[in-house]
C-alpha cells in the first residue's frame, strides 16, 4: 500500500513540475508580448509628441502670418480707398 502511495505521490509531483514548467513558458511568452506592446506604445507616443510639436510650430507660424496680414491690411486698405475715391473723382469730373 505504501509503495503505491509513494508511486502516486511521485507521479503527482512530476505532474506539478511539468505544469509549473508549462506555466513558466506561458509567462515568458506573455512577458515577451507585453514588451512588444510596450515598445509599440513608446513608438506611438514619440510619434504623437513629434506631431504635437509640429502642430504647435505650424500654429505659431500661422499666427505670425495673420499678424502680418492684419498689419498689411491696415496699411493697404486706406490706400485702396483713397485710390478708389481719386478714380471716382477723375471719372465724374
Amino acid at each position: 500500500m505504501q509503495q503505491q502511495d509513494s508511486v502516486r505521490i511521485v507521479e503527482l509531483l512530476e505532474q506539478i513540475r511539468d505544469n509549473q514548467a508549462t506555466q513558466l513558458a506561458r509567462q515568458s511568452e506573455a512577458l515577451a508580448m507585453q514588451k512588444e506592446q510596450y515598445e509599440l506604445v513608446r513608438v506611438q507616443s514619440e510619434r504623437a509628441a513629434r506631431l504635437q510639436d509640429r502642430a504647435e510650430e505650424l500654429q505659431t507660424r500661422g499666427m505670425g502670418i495673420m499678424k502680418t496680414a492684419r498689419r498689411s491690411l491696415a496699411i493697404v486698405l486706406p490706400i485702396v480707398i483713397v485710390l478708389i475715391i481719386y478714380l471716382s473723382w477723375l471719372l465724374l469730373r
